[in-house]
């Protein structure tokens, strides 16, 4: 009988203590669902350091012209890889002007008058991607220590070789379609060249910045850079061919400054 007695409470011991300790589970593990939703929120907004937050912020717009004649762009030469050659017609990217002088590719960025703080790395990698043997995109920028996703879609062997001058260089071959290599660049320059030297027509180039302040301009010329803190900057363009600018822009909050960029 004393056996029984004893048996019985040890059973009610060990399920009060099975009861507590799922109960003190369950209150640890509540707070994870907030944590989850703050980091979806890093990577879709740029983080502002809370000195430049209480002045408000606005966005800057714009595009980038050519004036003169617009140049033709210059047909490659693929057939030194017939995987290349059947990927169809290919031409020069360093300078793509529309009809009316739309000017692509132009990296913008805020150059200079940003206030002291730090600003989060996105957790969302940029992708380059090697397709029908050239880059795409063939300008893009992105944080340090962002993530750099890099892609073969093609059936050839191609190497990635990127050229930084302010940081390590890397040279990587991707015999394999389907292969992706992450990379990350911690060190800010404008600009970082990429190229195979597998097909010498293939380049690229990265903007690599310590804040998320940067654009590139579309077919159409234009250009956007939001959430930008409210103050008087100086905004660097720079272009693989046409070269550098710099414009001094005031930033008001809640208002759009436009720009107009002409090389």
């Amino acid at each position: 009988m004393r056996s029984f007695f004893y048996r019985s409470s040890v059973l009610i011991l060990l399920l009060l203590a099975l009861n507590g300790c799922t109960q003190q589970a369950s209150e640890k593990e509540e707070p994870a669902a907030p944590a989850k939703a703050v980091e979806t929120m890093k990577a879709e907004t740029p983080a502002v350091s809370a000195q430049s937050s209480s002045a408000g912020v606005g966005g800057l717009s714009g595009k980038i012209n050519f004036k003169g004649q617009v140049p033709a762009m210059e047909k490659l030469n693929l057939a030194a890889d017939p995987v290349c050659a059947a990927s169809g017609e290919l031409s020069d990217e360093s300078l793509v002007v529309g009809s009316a002088g739309e000017v692509q590719n132009a990296f913008i960025y805020i150059k200079e008058g940003l206030p002291p703080g730090n600003y989060d790395s996105p957790q969302t990698p940029v992708t380059l991607d090697q397709h029908g043997c050239h880059y795409v995109p063939h300008v893009l920028g992105m944080q340090t220590g962002q993530e750099l996703q890099i892609i073969n879609s093609d059936t050839t062997l191609h190497n990635v070789h990127a050229m930084p001058v302010k940081s390590s260089e890397f040279n990587l071959g991707m015999p394999i379609k389907g292969m992706k290599l992450k990379k990350k660049i911690t060190t800010p320059e404008i600009m970082v060249k990429f190229k195979c030297d597998v097909h010498p027509w293939m380049s690229a180039y990265v903007g690599v910045l310590e804040h998320p302040f940067f654009s590139v301009s579309a077919a159409d010329g234009t250009f956007r850079i939001e959430n930008i803190p409210a103050g008087d900057y100086v905004v660097g363009v720079w272009h693989e061919k046409l070269g550098t600018q710099e414009q001094s822009v005031k930033i008001e909050s809640g208002k759009d400054t436009m720009l107009e960029i002409s090389f």
